[in-house]
């Protein structure tokens, strides 16, 4: 088979195909890989490519789907896995140069052990910026990524190596990681679909209440199926919700009639929206409004820069890790995420205090403002899109633009990203958001948006 083939694959026709025998994991994995020695170059989403070992497991796969055997509804599809997500024997460099000497992971992370439990192809590692803390595809470690719709054009992060793989065809799924919208910005840049879960839904290490794993795909199907697998529970994270089963995949048409939907333009703080993501954002509720949903515009939530906050717990969180790098390394971090996290190390206890203190109440205030709705739909990005050499929209601020993200990060609720236009040729996409543990509802929305879209054609050919 060839990449134009397997791309438009949804891991139930490649599932069908290896139990039907008309195609096997291994030729699915021959292809991605024959196809990643052609591409990767040109984007530089893949740092650790493991052929031999993920061709080992793919042998096993098409075995088991010989037998009648398949372990999930994923053995055998290929994925990747973000720099952030340790698999044992695998390196770990979170972005960052002066980690380029830390010995390989001694144990799989909680997604990476539920793909392999599952039968998943696990063939590589994707780029991300430096400690996780750019909003774009810029990393001292391994260099710029590029967006294969526009090799000039940024994909976001922080799991941009996620973002443009996928894209082009490397893979069918991958995990990433999101702390302030570090699944849905490169999904919004790269025209995937992406969910940030309700927090402690995906088992992850180190346990945190902020960040979580989430998956990545070229289609909600694909997301869902993924979900199912992720949720499953590991006693390793503290924060994890009890163990639910829910085949999300097979439950994602929905009538949206009746549905109470919220539509967010404005944080009530800049970056404001560029006109181009207002008109798809409206056109997008416009179709949820034609098919019986009460639709209504909703006003800010805030009168005030409620990012300032997440900014300077961020920073505190980047200086904390710089300062763990061997002195005289640290200067090999990249200049944008070294400089920006500096004011980290002056903050007093009181500071850093009254920092937890404003999240704590505008998270209250967030939460207070979408409560009357079932769903809200907003921008994944006030921009279409920035230099591909670019740390940011801007650069002494380089998260400012993950304003319409980050807040869903600290209510802790489900958002989904999915794509809906283009703008220029650069994809636009429109986050969608619900009540927390409601992520069945966010994803039959967003699956619901992208059935009104339309297919892709995806640039498997990388664009100038």
């Amino acid at each position: 088979m060839n990449i134009s083939e397997l791309v438009d694959f949804d891991f139930r026709t490649l599932t069908s195909a290896f139990k039907a025998g008309t195609l096997s994991p291994v030729e699915a994995l021959a292809t991605t890989l024959a196809h990643a020695e052609l591409v990767n170059p040109k984007i530089n989403a893949l740092f650790h490519i493991a052929a031999d070992e993920a061709m080992t497991a793919a042998k096993a796969s098409e075995a088991r789907w010989r037998r009648g055997e398949p372990l999930s509804e994923l053995d055998g599809i290929p994925v990747t896995i973000k720099d952030s997500v340790n698999k044992a024997g695998w390196p770990y460099f979170h972005g960052a140069k002066p980690n380029r000497d830390l010995p390989l992971a001694r144990e799989d992370a909680p997604p990476a052990a539920r793909l392999k439990e599952a039968g998943a192809v696990i063939f590589a590692k994707t780029v991300m910026p430096d400690c996780g803390l750019l909003g774009a595809g810029v990393s001292s470690s391994h260099g710029i990524v590029r967006n294969p719709w526009r090799l000039s054009a940024n994909t976001g992060g922080s799991s941009a190596g996620a973002g443009a793989s996928l894209a082009a065809g490397l893979g069918l799924m991958s995990v990433g990681s999101d702390i302030a919208g570090s699944v849905r910005l490169p999904a919004g840049h790269c025209a995937l679909a992406a969910l940030k879960p309700t927090q402690g839904l995906i088992p992850h290490l180190a346990s945190d209440t902020m960040r979580s794993a989430g998956p990545m795909a070229r289609s909600v199907t694909d997301i869902a199926a993924m979900l199912r697998i992720l949720s499953r529970p590991d006693s390793r994270d503290c924060w994890s919700l009890p163990p639910t089963d829910i085949d999300y995949a097979s439950h994602l048409d929905r009538d949206v009639k009746g549905l109470k939907i919220g539509v967010l333009l404005d944080m009530g703080f800049d970056p404001r929206p560029v006109p181009d993501v207002v008109t798809f954002v409206r056109a997008s509720a416009r179709l949820l409004e034609q098919a019986g949903a009460h639709v209504s515009e909703m006003p800010p939530p805030f009168d005030y820069d409620a990012y300032e906050a997440i900014d300077r717990i961020l920073q505190i969180r980047g200086y904390a890790e710089i300062q763990s790098f061997a002195p005289e390394r640290r200067s090999e971090v990249t200049p944008a995420v070294f400089a920006w996290s500096q004011p980290g190390g002056s903050y007093t206890t009181t500071d850093h205090a009254n920092f937890l203190k404003s999240i704590a109440v505008s998270r209250m205030r967030m939460e207070e403002h979408l409560r009357p709705f079932d769903y809200v739909l907003s921008p994944i990005l006030p921009i279409v899109n920035f230099a591909a050499e670019a740390p940011g929209a801007r650069s002494d601020v380089p998260l400012a633009h993950a304003n319409f993200t980050a807040m869903f990060n600290q209510t802790t609720q489900p958002a989904a990203a999915v794509h809906q236009a283009f703008a220029d040729g650069l994809p636009v996409g429109v986050q969608v958001s619900g009540k927390r543990f409601d992520d069945l509802g966010v994803l039959q929305v967003a699956h619901f948006l992208e059935k009104a879209r339309g297919p892709i054609v995806w640039p498997v050919d990388p664009r100038a």
